[in-house]
């Protein structure tokens, strides 16, 4: 049994998504393909609108063969460590893996020599990115430029698809599994483009044009049935987190991936009295910016904290499987292991992933589906 991983968020499932299955399975050959996604909150620290479980049938509707949850402690998280979970919730995939991601430009191996220079961070790349964040340039293009002076190919992790494949790879080879990549050239709106054209649009995008008929070209249509009919949840989950920051204590604000520096003295003193975005907007630089921000502050108020996360990665990790194809199933399923958590660190990381679920079951209300006790859907 050959494997095709994709790790994902599906928010929501798009044509584009549509396109790097259906790519993946033509470019690596696979017996089945397995996507690894977020549950209910985003890597850039944003509220799902459709649920967990509806996302993953998408997917599967779509040519996945099914569909493991990303637990909550990685999927709000730096890419880095967004990556390090995924593979790590691989690692309990007992098959010959291939991991495909959406990129800009790229192949194989120039994926495998940005992380072999990016894992082994030499003076001259600490020096360069030192200077280059001391002479006022954003973190990313400060990262880029490191990268460039260490013999990296120019331009090459300048764009957000590739930053993050880089990360896959670094993951991969951190990990020491024997795990193939095989990228897919994006088609369509980039990442992060609000435009929509052609009949393709990034989740963003759609997100934004949430009621253009044009959007609907722009999706299969069992995803946009229950994206449109999914209840708006964003405006009380900001409120929230904003009210959580006022009340959370310094300290565990401190616990918080990315919140260094005395960035939780910043942010605690602009809590009072301002909404989620206006925090953010004030608390953001070239150094932290906005998605950083925000990340911070959806991963306090979900009580996601750095150190429990890396004890998470250390951890043997049973993945959970949200969706499965019926017809994949019994020869699927076998490869996925699924054995009960017996360890303490395995069981907190579940308990902190059916908590982020609850609050969005909470904060989604009205629910267009009910699956309170998350079993597996078949599709």
């Amino acid at each position: 049994m050959e494997i095709c991983a994709i790790i994902c968020e599906f928010n929501p499932f798009h044509n584009g998504h549509a396109y790097i299955i259906s790519e993946a399975k033509k470019l690596t050959g696979c017996d089945a393909v397995v996507c690894v996604m977020s549950g209910s909150f985003t890597q850039r620290g944003e509220i799902c609108r459709t649920d967990k479980f509806l996302r993953a049938k998408h997917a599967v509707l779509c040519g996945a063969d099914a569909v493991l949850e990303l637990p909550a402690s990685f999927a709000v998280a730096p890419a880095e460590i967004f990556a390090r979970g995924a593979v790590k919730i691989l690692s309990a995939v007992n098959a010959p893996l291939t991991l495909s991601f959406g990129c800009e430009n790229g192949n194989a191996e120039n994926f495998a020599r940005a992380a072999e220079i990016l894992c082994n961070e030499s003076e001259t790349f600490k020096r360069a990115l030192t200077d280059k964040l001391n002479g006022g340039e954003s973190y990313i293009r400060a990262y880029s430029a490191a990268f460039n002076a260490c013999g990296g190919k120019d331009g090459f992790i300048s764009s957000p698809n590739n930053i993050l494949g880089v990360e896959y790879a670094k993951a991969v080879l951190k990990s020491e599994q024997d795990i193939r990549l095989s990228p897919v050239k994006r088609k369509g709106a980039g990442y992060g483009d609000t435009e929509i054209t052609d009949g393709f649009a990034s989740a963003r995008g759609i997100r934004a044009n949430a009621n253009n008929p044009a959007v609907k070209r722009c999706m299969p249509g069992c995803a946009y049935e229950d994206f449109i009919n999914s209840s708006e949840n964003e405006t009380r989950f900001n409120r929230l987190a904003a009210d959580w920051l006022f009340m959370c204590d310094k300290d565990n604000l401190k616990r918080v991936y990315g919140c260094t520096e005395g960035l939780e003295n910043r942010l605690k003193s602009l809590a009072e009295g301002r909404t989620l975005n206006e925090i953010a907007d004030l608390a953001s630089t070239k150094r932290y910016p906005k998605s950083r921000i925000m990340r911070i502050l959806t991963a306090n108020l979900l009580q996601l904290y750095a150190d429990e996360t890396e004890t998470f990665l250390r951890t043997p990790l049973p993945p959970k499987i949200l969706a499965v194809k019926k017809e994949s199933a019994d020869r699927v399923l076998p490869y996925l292991s699924a054995d009960a958590p017996t360890d303490a660190a395995a069981e907190k990381c579940g308990i902190l992933t059916s908590r982020s679920y609850a609050l969005w079951r909470h904060l989604s209300a009205p629910l267009i589906y009910e699956n309170p006790n998350e079993k597996m859907i078949l599709i």
